[in-house]
């Protein structure tokens, strides 16, 4: 486990509910702020340049809030005046990757949008940690890290939670086990070339491997990987439900001080052999954001599978111009 320099970070010392910002109102953002809510500890502002939207689904949690009994205010705006003071702000803002649209294009269209909504929400909001959900994920992490100026430890994102979900319900499936009894991890890129830590890997605390075929284990670390597109091609758009309770248990562990270790994508200065590279990798998330890096001891395969990844992130980050 290698520490990181922990940066200035007290909201979890103050009185009162600590207030999240959520950047983005479509389906991940909103899913984030109701899950949010629901946990009762902190107020949400929902903040999108489309008028009328993040209004109409703050009010829409605020009703639900006297139904389902939680006590939190969800505040909609098109600005970032009633961000100021966020303890945390989660950006979910960005386009899709549309049909005929290359990845460049994505990037750069992308890299603008999370540009901007950086620079405005960390104005506003300087002490915050910022948390990043935002396509591709692991090149939008540099954007944030670049534009806000933060230490490494403030600057992270969600992808191995994610990832590492979608791997555990195929494993609880193929077992017939609970998933509540599934270990697992998923490190690297978010993309094709993420890597499942099959070594690692118990249902009970019995090896993966034991429980499973080599064949079944592959189709289950192939459909890991491509997770996301099959969700797409089956509803036409990215999943929602998913990310956003990824994202919402990333939230508690920081603003809880949880000390939760989770896979994160997380800025790399040596760990795992990797240099000046954000990749998912295992944490612990605190109060001061990512407090430790945990190192595994990975299988040749896979630190070669990991390095692999890595490049392939290297490929995309070096398409910004941030």
């Amino acid at each position: 486990m290698t520490d990181v320099e922990l940066g200035r970070h007290e909201f979890w010392l103050r009185p009162g509910r600590p207030k999240v910002t959520v950047v983005g109102a479509g389906n991940v953002g909103a899913t984030v702020a109701q899950v949010l809510a629901s946990r009762d500890y902190a107020d949400v502002v929902l903040v999108d340049v489309k008028e009328g939207l993040p209004q109409g689904k703050a009010l829409d949690i605020d009703q639900m809030a006297a139904v389902r009994g939680f006590e939190p205010r969800v505040t909609g705006t098109n600005g970032y005046e009633e961000t100021a003071g966020s303890a945390l702000v989660v950006i979910t803002a960005g386009l899709p990757r549309s049909p005929g649209m290359s990845r460049d294009d994505l990037v750069a269209t992308n890299e603008a949008i999370v540009k901007e909504v950086t620079e405005r929400a960390v104005e506003h909001s300087p002490d915050a940690t910022v948390l990043v959900v935002s396509n591709p994920l692991d090149a939008m992490c540099h954007v944030a890290k670049n534009v806000s100026g933060l230490p490494r430890e403030r600057v992270f994102g969600m992808a191995g939670i994610l990832d590492t979900a979608r791997f555990s319900t195929f494993i609880a499936w193929e077992t017939g086990s609970s998933v509540k009894d599934v270990t697992a991890i998923v490190l690297g890129g978010h993309g094709d070339q993420m890597v499942p830590v099959v070594s690692a890997t118990t249902v009970g605390g019995v090896p993966l491997r034991e429980l499973v075929a080599a064949d079944r284990i592959d189709a289950m670390v192939e459909r890991t990987a491509k997770g996301g597109g099959e969700i797409v091609e089956l509803l036409g758009t990215s999943a929602w439900y998913a990310p956003g309770a990824a994202v919402a248990q990333m939230v508690d562990s920081v603003l809880l001080d949880e000390k939760r270790v989770l896979p994160c994508t997380a800025y790399l200065d040596g760990e795992y052999g990797i240099d000046g590279l954000y990749l998912g990798v295992p944490v612990k998330l605190g109060a001061r954001g990512i407090e430790a890096i945990v190192e595994l001891d990975l299988e040749a395969s896979e630190r070669e599978a990991l390095a692999r990844s890595a490049q392939a992130v290297r490929e995309v980050v070096g398409v910004l111009t941030t």
